[in-house]
């Protein structure tokens, strides 16, 4: 009989030559556990575990709703709690007048969702995003990727995408009077966490209103307290037209939303009527485990212990090999000089074989220099030394 890993080569479609095929046999808080082995998430599933893996709010929230009812009709047809509940509780997370949410199943389609929002509300069809940006992986999210090496075998894609360097006020002219919307993470991830200034993202804000196009923050990796606030773009004095969220949403569910104003999302009402349709979109367990991680970020003020615990990294990791640590909050990059010498680190730390456990972290799509580090934003300050040890032993290895 085949085992699972054998089964998982022949029959799981791969995306590499070299997964990490580790076989999991259960997960908890920060943890990881299989094989004998036990694996602290400093990567958090990539930016989705943000109140840790299985969070017994979250569980008992998923619980409690599948005794009720699972898909009952496609979105927005009838009124069914949890929906309605976690679009008001997001609805207060954010500033006037961002009360209209738009649930979808990924953030890929919430990116899709706000695409379609902006060239219907001002009939415009050019959309600009960044170099080395990532927004997804479907075609019109892909057009907006800002590496052609992860286009081009796609091509053609979407016409009418422009792209601007992220933190460059010399781009910022770029966006005109046929631009529908201007697509940026308020922090870029795959890019390896680059902040930007908040004098910079004000100016694109004040550039979008003068040309009548829509600002829409990408926080799909930043929402949900990764950055030490609730949403990255509080701590830049700016309000977007739309808000694109997922990832650290759903505490380890499959939920994404595009939020915006009454007005623009009015759009989709009418000409045609059903402008955008979802089945699963907003799906009540999702929901309602979305609601569950919204409530325990808040209650818990997960959010706001963020940046005190990414300087923690910052103090403790220290090596000659680590030239520098970027970010913000709990959404940091440690820099290495290249590729070759991060890769032997990050297999090294995953495979620990001195402490007992490993530590998962990863690269960056358009930055392989440099090691994530965005850990669930439940770590303590123990588990944050007792990560940073097994790195550096892997450093000195």
């Amino acid at each position: 009989m085949l085992t699972h890993r054998q089964l998982f080569f022949q029959h799981v479609a791969q995306t590499s030559d070299f997964p990490l095929a580790l076989e999991i046999e259960r997960a908890e808080g920060l943890y990881l556990y299989g094989s004998g082995t036990r694996y602290l998430d400093l990567i958090s599933g990539i930016g989705v575990s943000n109140v840790g893996h299985r969070h017994p709010r979250v569980i008992a929230a998923i619980q409690e709703q599948l005794d009720k009812y699972l898909h009952l009709m496609v979105y927005g047809e009838f009124v069914q709690a949890p929906q309605v509940e976690l679009a008001q509780a997001l609805a207060q997370t954010l500033p006037e007048p961002l009360t209209n949410v738009y649930f979808t199943n990924s953030g890929t389609e919430a990116i899709e969702g706000a695409m379609k929002l902006a060239k219907r509300f001002t009939r415009r069809g050019e959309i600009i995003s960044c170099f080395n940006a990532y927004h997804g992986a479907t075609q019109g999210a892909l057009s907006l990727s800002g590496s052609e090496n992860f286009k081009r075998n796609f091509r053609p894609l979407l016409p009418g995408i422009r792209h601007i360097q992220h933190g460059d006020w010399q781009h910022i002219d770029h966006i005109t009077t046929k631009t529908a919307a201007v697509i940026m993470e308020v922090v870029q991830g795959e890019a390896g966490v680059r902040v930007p200034e908040a004098a910079y993202l004000q100016a694109v804000r004040q550039r979008c209103t003068a040309v009548g196009a829509l600002l829409v923050f990408d926080e799909i990796q930043t929402g949900f307290g990764r950055t030490g606030t609730f949403w990255a773009f509080e701590d830049f004095g700016v309000v977007p037209d739309v808000v694109v969220c997922a990832k650290g949403m759903g505490g380890g569910m499959p939920i994404g939303a595009f939020i915006s104003s009454a007005e623009i999302m009015g759009v989709f009402k009418n000409n045609p009527i059903l402008g955008h349709i979802t089945t699963f979109g907003g799906h009540p367990v999702c929901s309602a485990a979305s609601l569950a991680t919204l409530r325990v970020i808040q209650d818990e003020k997960l959010h706001e212990q963020a940046e005190a615990k990414g300087q923690l990294f910052k103090q403790l990791l220290v090596h000659p090999k680590i030239k520098s640590i970027r970010g913000k909050g709990l959404m940091l990059a440690a820099e290495f000089n290249s590729f070759e010498v991060l890769k032997p680190v990050i297999d090294r730390a995953i495979f620990n074989a001195t402490s007992g456990m490993g530590v998962i972290t990863d690269w960056f799509l358009f930055c392989d220099n440099s090691m994530r580090i965005a850990p669930p934003l439940i770590i303590s300050d123990d588990q944050i030394r007792e990560a940073c040890a097994v790195i550096l032993d892997a450093v000195d290895a």
